[in-house]
């Protein structure tokens, strides 16, 4: 009978590249992985790593077994929070997929609290923006989405369960001391001239904003397209763009300042979960700990019960 302890070394060498990193990550000698997959051949009676210099590759019945070998873990990992969740105790991998502004000052608290509330629980961040983690989510991918309901792209049907979390409004991200600073709200008319920083094609900010400012009057000029709020800042910082962001990716650490739209816009931020899904015990837990996030300004409108 395969191990499924060395299973798991085989398919983490075929995500990290290095019996080294291996090693490193699961807190063990470099010769004992080598050691343990040295067995795994023999249990198998096939050859499933090759030498190349002093590196190693997966053959081809290394690379499937490594693949098929995920599949059974994960199935193990599912069987055994199913039997702990009849005692609904929470245990296994839960995947959250979140989009990028959300990951610090909602995701990774949540983690923390889980962390200390269920050791037995692993929570596992996945950035994805709204485009991508709604068909992560119905894949199996995901196991919860942390997305929002106004991106047109998703069909939501009755296969998922929506939890309202709050709303995020959408601000104008301007440098510091630029002219349109003086006012209070910035109708994006008055923008018409200016440069601006977006996200990449295709992506729910990015489609936001070419349809706010056509809706305005005219078509921005794009300057930059980055997938990173990070890069967009700075970008802004330099005083060489403007940018549309939700207002939970504009921290104080960023000389820019923002101004809210004349006609007020705001995205409605939500958790997402398949119905039926069967890791209710632990997923519930990261929902609950989603929900209690702590004050953040940009975040608001009480959440809703989850049955």
């Amino acid at each position: 009978m395969l191990s499924s302890w060395r299973l798991r070394l085989l398919s983490q060498l075929e995500t990290l590249g290095t019996v080294r990193a291996v090693a490193e990550a699961l807190h063990v000698s470099a010769s004992t992985v080598s050691q343990q997959l040295a067995v795994l051949e023999a249990e198998t009676r096939c050859r499933l790593l090759v030498r190349t210099g002093r590196r190693v590759r997966l053959t081809e019945a290394g690379l499937l077994l490594a693949r098929r070998g995920r599949e059974i873990l994960d199935r193990m990992s599912e069987a055994e929070a199913e039997l702990r969740a009849l005692n609904d105790e929470p245990i296994g991998t839960v995947r959250l997929g979140v989009f990028q502004s959300a990951i610090y000052p909602l995701a990774v608290p949540a983690a923390v609290r889980l962390a200390e509330t269920h050791p037995h629980l692993h929570l596992e961040l996945i950035e994805a923006e709204p485009h991508e983690s709604g068909p992560a989510l119905r894949a199996g991918e995901a196991d919860i989405i942390v997305t929002t309901t106004d991106y047109v792209g998703l069909p939501w049907g009755p296969d998922l369960e929506i939890i309202p979390l709050g709303t995020d409004p959408v601000v104008l991200v301007l440098p510091r001391g630029h002219p349109l600073t003086r006012r209070t709200t910035v109708n994006l008319a008055a923008c018409a001239d200016e440069t601006w920083a977006c996200d990449r094609p295709g992506s729910y900010m990015a489609d936001l904003t070419v349809r706010l400012c056509r809706a305005s009057g005219f078509e921005p000029t794009v300057a930059c397209r980055f997938g990173n709020y990070l890069m967009q800042l700075r970008h802004v910082e330099s005083r060489r763009s403007i940018a549309l962001l939700p207002a939970l990716a504009v921290t104080p650490d960023h000389a820019v300042e923002t101004r809210e739209l004349s006609t007020p816009v705001h995205r409605n931020v939500t958790i997402v979960v398949r119905r039926g899904t069967t890791q209710r015990a632990a997923v519930n837990a990261v929902v609950a700990a989603l929900r209690d996030h702590p004050e953040i300004p940009a975040l608001s409108a009480p959440p809703q019960n989850l049955d």
